[in-house]
Protein backbone atom coordinates (compact mmCIF):
# COMPACT_ATOMS: atom_id res chain seq x y z
CA UNK A 1 0.00 0.00 0.00
CA UNK A 2 1.42 3.61 -0.55
CA UNK A 3 2.49 5.56 2.50
CA UNK A 4 0.26 8.53 3.44
CA UNK A 5 0.83 11.44 5.42
CA UNK A 6 -1.68 11.63 8.39
CA UNK A 7 -3.73 14.05 7.01
CA UNK A 8 -4.37 12.24 3.63
CA UNK A 9 -4.94 9.46 6.08
CA UNK A 10 -7.92 11.28 7.70
CA UNK A 11 -9.23 12.18 3.89
CA UNK A 12 -9.44 9.64 3.08
CA UNK A 13 -11.20 7.80 6.10
CA UNK A 14 -13.51 10.94 6.05
CA UNK A 15 -14.84 10.09 2.20
CA UNK A 16 -15.04 5.79 3.15
CA UNK A 17 -17.65 7.49 6.22
CA UNK A 18 -19.34 9.47 4.00
CA UNK A 19 -20.14 7.29 0.87
CA UNK A 20 -19.66 3.39 1.68
CA UNK A 21 -20.48 3.46 5.25
CA UNK A 22 -23.40 5.08 5.04
CA UNK A 23 -24.56 2.58 2.58
CA UNK A 24 -26.62 4.58 0.33
CA UNK A 25 -24.22 6.49 -1.97
CA UNK A 26 -20.86 6.00 -3.80
CA UNK A 27 -20.05 9.93 -3.62
CA UNK A 28 -19.68 13.07 -1.68
CA UNK A 29 -19.11 16.64 -2.55
CA UNK A 30 -16.08 19.12 -1.13
CA UNK A 31 -18.42 20.98 0.61
CA UNK A 32 -19.30 17.96 2.37
CA UNK A 33 -16.27 15.96 3.10
CA UNK A 34 -14.99 19.83 4.27
CA UNK A 35 -17.73 19.62 6.85
CA UNK A 36 -17.03 16.43 8.32
CA UNK A 37 -13.27 17.23 7.87
CA UNK A 38 -13.80 20.68 9.69
CA UNK A 39 -11.52 22.49 7.21
CA UNK A 40 -12.42 25.36 4.33
CA UNK A 41 -13.72 24.27 1.21
CA UNK A 42 -10.63 25.46 -0.83
CA UNK A 43 -8.41 23.47 1.36
CA UNK A 44 -9.90 20.49 0.75
CA UNK A 45 -10.01 20.92 -2.99
CA UNK A 46 -6.20 20.98 -3.01
CA UNK A 47 -6.18 17.64 -0.77
CA UNK A 48 -8.26 15.97 -3.24
CA UNK A 49 -6.16 16.77 -5.67
CA UNK A 50 -3.17 14.91 -4.11
CA UNK A 51 -5.82 12.25 -3.49
CA UNK A 52 -6.90 11.81 -7.12
CA UNK A 53 -2.91 12.44 -8.02
CA UNK A 54 -1.85 9.45 -6.67
CA UNK A 55 -5.05 7.25 -7.89
CA UNK A 56 -7.12 6.95 -4.69
CA UNK A 57 -10.24 9.08 -5.39
CA UNK A 58 -11.83 10.22 -8.50
CA UNK A 59 -12.92 13.71 -8.36
CA UNK A 60 -13.56 16.89 -10.48
CA UNK A 61 -12.50 20.39 -8.85
CA UNK A 62 -15.14 21.35 -6.69
CA UNK A 63 -17.18 18.25 -7.71
CA UNK A 64 -17.81 15.05 -6.20
CA UNK A 65 -15.66 12.70 -5.02
CA UNK A 66 -15.31 8.66 -4.64
CA UNK A 67 -13.17 6.34 -3.72
CA UNK A 68 -10.87 3.91 -6.04
CA UNK A 69 -10.73 0.37 -5.01
CA UNK A 70 -7.33 1.33 -3.57
CA UNK A 71 -8.50 4.57 -2.07
CA UNK A 72 -11.50 2.32 -0.67
CA UNK A 73 -8.57 -0.34 0.57
CA UNK A 74 -7.03 1.89 2.44
CA UNK A 75 -9.64 3.33 4.02
CA UNK A 76 -11.04 0.19 5.40
CA UNK A 77 -7.44 -0.65 6.82
CA UNK A 78 -7.67 2.86 8.66
CA UNK A 79 -10.94 2.29 10.25
CA UNK A 80 -10.18 -1.30 11.08
CA UNK A 81 -7.05 0.32 13.17
CA UNK A 82 -9.28 3.30 15.05
CA UNK A 83 -12.39 1.00 15.92
CA UNK A 84 -9.99 -1.58 17.44
CA UNK A 85 -7.74 0.85 19.08
CA UNK A 86 -11.14 1.92 20.68
CA UNK A 87 -12.03 -0.90 21.64
CA UNK A 88 -8.99 -1.56 23.39
CA UNK A 89 -9.20 1.87 25.17
CA UNK A 90 -12.72 1.20 26.20
CA UNK A 91 -12.23 -2.83 27.58
CA UNK A 92 -8.62 -2.59 28.68
CA UNK A 93 -7.34 0.63 29.69
CA UNK A 94 -10.83 1.69 31.07
CA UNK A 95 -11.10 5.27 29.39
CA UNK A 96 -14.83 5.98 28.65
CA UNK A 97 -16.83 6.16 25.30
CA UNK A 98 -16.56 9.89 25.57
CA UNK A 99 -12.54 9.18 25.52
CA UNK A 100 -11.62 6.91 23.18
CA UNK A 101 -12.33 8.71 20.04
CA UNK A 102 -9.63 11.75 20.08
CA UNK A 103 -7.05 8.91 21.10
CA UNK A 104 -7.45 6.60 18.79
CA UNK A 105 -7.19 9.48 16.39
CA UNK A 106 -4.01 9.06 17.08
CA UNK A 107 -3.16 5.49 17.28
CA UNK A 108 -4.98 4.77 13.99
CA UNK A 109 -1.63 5.92 11.98
CA UNK A 110 0.44 3.26 13.23
CA UNK A 111 1.23 1.65 10.51
CA UNK A 112 2.57 -2.42 11.33
CA UNK A 113 0.28 -4.12 10.11
CA UNK A 114 1.47 -7.16 12.81
CA UNK A 115 0.54 -4.87 15.47
CA UNK A 116 -3.33 -4.71 14.32
CA UNK A 117 -3.68 -8.23 14.02
CA UNK A 118 -1.81 -8.66 16.92
CA UNK A 119 -4.43 -6.65 19.03
CA UNK A 120 -7.48 -8.05 16.85
CA UNK A 121 -6.43 -11.23 18.48
CA UNK A 122 -6.00 -9.62 21.92
CA UNK A 123 -9.11 -8.72 21.64
CA UNK A 124 -10.83 -11.93 20.76
CA UNK A 125 -11.56 -10.63 17.24
CA UNK A 126 -14.53 -7.91 18.22
CA UNK A 127 -16.90 -6.96 15.58
CA UNK A 128 -18.24 -3.70 17.03
CA UNK A 129 -16.46 -0.56 18.84
CA UNK A 130 -17.82 1.09 21.86
CA UNK A 131 -19.92 2.94 19.65
CA UNK A 132 -21.60 0.17 17.91
CA UNK A 133 -19.85 0.99 14.91
CA UNK A 134 -18.71 -2.39 12.72
CA UNK A 135 -15.14 -3.47 12.78
CA UNK A 136 -13.78 -5.04 9.51
CA UNK A 137 -11.86 -7.96 9.26
CA UNK A 138 -8.95 -8.64 8.49
CA UNK A 139 -9.30 -9.39 5.18
CA UNK A 140 -11.14 -5.80 4.85
CA UNK A 141 -14.64 -7.19 5.09
CA UNK A 142 -17.03 -4.93 6.67
CA UNK A 143 -21.24 -6.22 7.39
CA UNK A 144 -23.50 -3.24 7.81
CA UNK A 145 -26.47 -4.01 8.96
CA UNK A 146 -29.87 -2.40 8.26
CA UNK A 147 -30.25 0.37 10.44
CA UNK A 148 -32.16 3.70 11.32
CA UNK A 149 -32.20 7.32 13.13
CA UNK A 150 -34.21 7.40 16.77
CA UNK A 151 -35.72 10.64 14.80
CA UNK A 152 -37.48 8.28 12.63
CA UNK A 153 -39.02 5.43 15.12
CA UNK A 154 -42.61 5.58 15.46
CA UNK A 155 -44.61 6.28 18.55
CA UNK A 156 -45.10 3.19 21.12
CA UNK A 157 -42.01 0.90 19.00
CA UNK A 158 -39.25 -0.49 21.33
CA UNK A 159 -35.91 -0.27 19.90
CA UNK A 160 -32.37 -1.14 20.98
CA UNK A 161 -29.32 1.31 20.73
CA UNK A 162 -26.43 0.38 18.12
CA UNK A 163 -24.44 3.29 17.34
CA UNK A 164 -24.02 6.63 17.96
CA UNK A 165 -23.51 9.15 14.69
CA UNK A 166 -21.48 11.83 16.51
CA UNK A 167 -18.41 10.84 18.61
CA UNK A 168 -18.32 13.83 20.70
CA UNK A 169 -17.50 14.30 23.98
CA UNK A 170 -20.23 16.36 24.58
CA UNK A 171 -22.81 14.17 22.62
CA UNK A 172 -21.72 11.04 24.46
CA UNK A 173 -21.21 12.30 28.00
CA UNK A 174 -25.09 13.94 27.35
CA UNK A 175 -26.14 10.36 26.44
CA UNK A 176 -24.73 8.93 29.50
CA UNK A 177 -27.38 11.15 31.63
CA UNK A 178 -30.03 9.58 30.04
CA UNK A 179 -28.96 6.24 30.71
CA UNK A 180 -27.91 5.49 27.05
CA UNK A 181 -25.51 2.93 26.15
CA UNK A 182 -24.98 0.46 23.25
CA UNK A 183 -27.55 -2.34 23.58
CA UNK A 184 -29.89 -0.39 25.83
CA UNK A 185 -33.59 -0.52 25.27
CA UNK A 186 -35.39 2.72 24.27
CA UNK A 187 -39.59 2.71 24.33
CA UNK A 188 -40.91 5.28 22.17
CA UNK A 189 -43.35 7.34 24.40
CA UNK A 190 -44.72 10.25 22.49
CA UNK A 191 -43.73 13.36 20.15
CA UNK A 192 -44.77 16.71 20.80
CA UNK A 193 -46.69 18.06 17.49
CA UNK A 194 -45.08 21.71 18.16
CA UNK A 195 -41.84 21.06 18.20
CA UNK A 196 -41.21 17.68 17.97
CA UNK A 197 -39.78 16.90 21.11
CA UNK A 198 -39.73 12.76 21.65
CA UNK A 199 -40.26 11.53 25.01
CA UNK A 200 -38.42 8.49 25.96
CA UNK A 201 -38.37 5.66 28.37
CA UNK A 202 -34.65 4.20 29.43
CA UNK A 203 -34.84 1.68 32.19
CA UNK A 204 -38.28 3.11 33.32
CA UNK A 205 -37.30 6.36 33.62
CA UNK A 206 -38.76 8.98 31.37
CA UNK A 207 -36.71 12.09 29.47
CA UNK A 208 -37.44 14.32 26.23
CA UNK A 209 -35.26 14.88 23.63
CA UNK A 210 -34.94 16.69 20.86
CA UNK A 211 -34.85 15.67 17.29
CA UNK A 212 -31.62 16.97 16.72
CA UNK A 213 -30.12 14.54 19.34
CA UNK A 214 -32.35 11.34 18.43
CA UNK A 215 -31.12 12.06 14.74
CA UNK A 216 -27.08 11.17 16.00
CA UNK A 217 -28.76 7.68 18.01
CA UNK A 218 -28.64 4.69 15.90
CA UNK A 219 -31.33 1.59 16.46
CA UNK A 220 -32.93 -1.40 15.33
CA UNK A 221 -36.20 -2.59 15.94
CA UNK A 222 -36.57 -6.17 14.79
CA UNK A 223 -40.10 -6.07 17.18
CA UNK A 224 -41.25 -3.25 15.34
CA UNK A 225 -44.02 -5.06 13.95
CA UNK A 226 -44.87 -6.17 16.85
CA UNK A 227 -44.85 -3.41 18.87
CA UNK A 228 -48.20 -0.73 18.58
Amino acid sequence: MQSLSNTEENYIKGLFQLTIEVGNKTEAGTNEIANHLGIKPASANDMLKKLKDKKLIQYEKYGKSSLTKEGKKLAVDIVRKHRLWETFLFEKLAFSWDEVHEVAEQLEHIQSKKLIDKLDQFLNYPSADPHGDPIPNAKGELIIEARKSLVTEEVGHTCKMVGVKDNSASFLQYADSLGLAINQRIKIKSRQAYDDLIEIEVKGVRNRISPKFAEHIIVVCNDCNKQH
